[in-house]
């Protein structure tokens, strides 16, 4: 980046909060129509007020409150480490397509509100997929692609917080589980290697969205 034009971008800090917002919002969406990446929306992420981010009216997943929490964890400690995907149902209003949850942990946890100054980041999905079918077919596609784990896997990441001396309170707290599942996929390995090939039922995942991203923000975000 040459010095001239580091030096207009310097000047966008004299401007007050929200103008600074939008002055770097419209620098990222320049940048986003002339990259090579320009078809993808997370070449743009963007921060709106929380205020133009409005759920949408189907989305079939839900989580639980201690997965609910776990989010919020993963937020406070990591910060948001994904955006929450949007269409743009009017200029300057937003509908969730996939991150149901994340949005509502930056609206209603006091901490991350305070800490984002009231907004939200988003990524807007082209315009070709802002049909209500298609917007649907997305967020089931989003909530679909976290998959699920393994009971091997599952207990050689507990296995392997034991040996570097987490406490089982601590794991149950960072992986979203109670006590008695992390005793007990302390104690799978023998169970686990005659399921290897066997899926945990949904009762198992952890879906973080809505962030909660399971251990992929294990995942919660």
């Amino acid at each position: 980046m040459n010095d001239l034009l580091k030096q207009e971008l310097l000047k966008l800090n004299d401007l007050d909060l929200d103008a600074k917002v939008e002055a770097f919002n419209e620098v990222r969406r320049f940048l986003k129509e002339n990259s090579p990446f320009n078809y993808e929306p997370v070449d743009c992420v963007q921060w709106v007020k929380k205020e133009q981010v409005e759920a949408n009216d189907y989305n079939p997943n839900s989580v639980a409150p201690k997965e609910m929490e776990l989010l919020h964890i993963s937020i406070q400690e990591d910060g948001y480490t994904q955006p929450i995907v949007v269409w743009e149902v009017e200029k300057g209003k937003y509908e969730v397509v996939d991150g149901f949850h994340r949005n509502r942990v930056g609206k209603e946890y006091a901490d991350i509100t305070e800490r984002v100054k009231g907004y939200l980041p988003v990524v807007v999905i082209n315009n070709e997929r802002t049909d209500k079918g298609d917007r649907i077919a997305s967020t089931i596609r989003h909530n679909r692609a976290r998959g699920k784990h393994k009971i091997q896997a599952m207990s050689d990441i507990v296995l392997d917080l034991k040996k570097r001396n987490w406490k089982d309170e601590k794991i149950a707290r960072e992986l979203g589980m109670d006590e008695d599942e992390v005793l007990r996929l302390s104690q799978v390995s023998g169970l686990a290697e005659a399921f290897a090939d066997r899926d945990f039922s949904e009762a198992w995942e952890c879906d973080f969205d809505d962030d909660v991203e399971a251990i992929d923000e294990t995942s919660v975000l």
